[in-house]
């Protein structure tokens, strides 16, 4: 199905509101850190964010999404002492692996993947902003900045945050910090990590893990983004951080006019994690099922809900994705793939737009297969 060229695009609606766009639509994916396999955790964050880019597509917008690589980051650099390897190399490998599964769950590559190593100098340009504003403060070669402003942000009380913060390795005890929830925003390096480090007007150093994302959308957007998206699990302090540097350093609210946060998956209980020994690795499951049913099993539920896997809701995912194959081949009428993307456009609702298409058939289900890459 195809639109007249001259049609105006319909608005995604997220948390209730319309978000619409002057020109093309910026999406920012908060993507890998890359030292490990992915996991179904990963997959479902981005799936989600290809599916509102596939949405809003097919609805009449034009989109660019930008997604990074965090390959500066700690538990990379660990991951890679521990393996006796380069970290940037490390790095390249996984993030290939991950490009490759993610390719054969059907979702798009992005049109922009910066990474934190082509960052640097954006991350030094951020802590200058910053410092001129007086929202950040240097100690010895550490530019701090000034984060107590992200508990109103996230809607937490201070002992939950500062839980979090030392959880995302935040440091809220550091000695050098004016307030707990302060956040690094330029790293001084120490004797064991000075082979990865670069210069700056404070000593050699590394970007801080908030400063990073700030840094890159800056970079790829100007002051601010439509629609920032990333699992649930980053809202505190990573989210929260991010949004108050960058407006901090810009003075241009809101750094993000929407976010899409998919729900955290977990196993038996537990986040799953590779610190929780619990991954349910991609290519794993296709080994046994097709794409189309890994992309229904974390699609097919309201896009913020926290929710568990199991070998059965794999089962139900694969006899959905029969369902919808099935009610295409059917002929149908055209009158519900209209309807099919009214509910995908309200909220990403493809539990509705699946009921549409299964009761519909015909064209309704062939538009949820193509707007969904089910195949």
């Amino acid at each position: 199905m195809t639109r007249p060229f001259d049609a105006a695009p319909r608005p995604l609606r997220l948390e209730g509101r319309p978000v619409h766009a002057v020109g093309t639509f910026r999406i920012y994916v908060c993507g890998i850190t890359p030292y490990d396999v992915t996991h179904l955790g990963h997959a479902s964050t981005f799936l989600w964010s290809d599916l509102a880019a596939r949405v809003l597509r097919a609805t009449g917008s034009r989109v660019q999404v930008t997604r990074n690589v965090t390959d500066v980051d700690e538990a990379l650099l660990a991951e890679a002492r521990r393996r006796q390897e380069p970290y940037d190399l490390l790095a390249s490998r996984q993030r290939f692996a991950f490009d490759s599964t993610m390719t054969r769950l059907g979702a798009r590559l992005p049109d922009a993947e910066p990474t934190a190593r082509q960052a640097v100098s954006q991350v030094v340009d951020l802590a200058s902003a910053l410092l001129e504003r007086d929202a950040a403060y240097v100690v010895g070669s550490t530019v701090y900045a000034r984060g107590a402003g992200t508990l109103a942000r996230a809607g937490l009380d201070e002992a939950r945050a500062l839980e979090l913060s030392a959880e995302y390795g935040d440091f809220p005890r550091d000695p050098a910090k004016e307030h707990p929830l302060d956040v690094v925003v330029w790293r001084g390096s120490d004797d064991v990590d000075a082979d990865v480090s670069w210069p700056s007007p404070w000593g050699a150093g590394r970007p801080g893990w908030h400063a990073q994302c700030a840094a890159m959308v800056l970079g790829a957007y100007g002051s601010g983004v439509d629609l920032h998206a990333g699992g649930a699990d980053l809202r505190f302090p990573h989210h929260a951080a991010e949004a108050l540097l960058a407006e901090a350093a810009t003075g241009v609210a809101p750094f993000a006019r929407a976010w899409l946060h998919p729900g955290i998956v977990s196993v038996n209980g537990a986040k799953m994690a590779k610190s929780t020994g619990n991954l349910v690795l991609v290519d794993d499951l296709l080994a046994d099922v097709s794409p189309a049913a890994v992309r229904l099993l974390c699609l097919h539920r309201p896009v913020s809900e926290p929710w568990s896997y199991d070998d059965a809701a794999l089962e139900r995912a694969a006899t959905l994705a029969d369902d919808i194959w099935a009610a295409a081949a059917r002929p149908g009428s055209g009158s519900g793939a209209r309807a099919v993307e009214d509910a995908l456009l309200d909220g990403l609702d493809v539990t509705r737009a699946v009921a549409v298409a299964l009761e519909a058939g015909g064209p309704a289900a062939r538009r949820l297969s193509e707007v969904l890459a089910l195949g």
